[in-house]
């Protein structure tokens, strides 16, 4: 939900909670790093280690700070998916740690 939310008519994206959110100048960009941080905090529950934490934190980090510039910032919530990278983090994880877990995309 925070980044494919609803798909942009004639863009054909998609976009979410993050971007919408982030129009909101500091205070929008703020939430929606504080949500982004359930994704990491469920990743801590995993036992990813601290290198794939501390990835995930900086993807977040990154997002926050350039996103709370006012205009730019929104341009950027747009085009940086930071929950998707962290996403695809849990997943290689669990696909090496865990092969159990892996989903077949067909």
């Amino acid at each position: 939900m925070l980044e494919r939310f609803v798909i942009i008519p004639g863009l054909n994206r998609p976009v979410g909670l993050d971007a919408i959110i982030g129009l909101v100048p500091v205070v929008g960009d703020l939430i929606a790093g504080v949500m982004a941080l359930y994704l990491v905090w469920e990743a801590r529950n995993l036992g990813m280690s601290k290198w794939h934490v501390g990835r995930m934190l900086a993807n977040i980090g990154f997002d926050t700070l350039i996103g709370a510039v006012p205009l730019a910032g929104d341009l950027f919530d747009f085009l940086f998916r930071s929950n998707s990278r962290n996403l695809r983090i849990v997943r290689k994880y669990l696909d090496r740690h865990h092969p159990e877990t892996r989903i077949i995309e067909g």
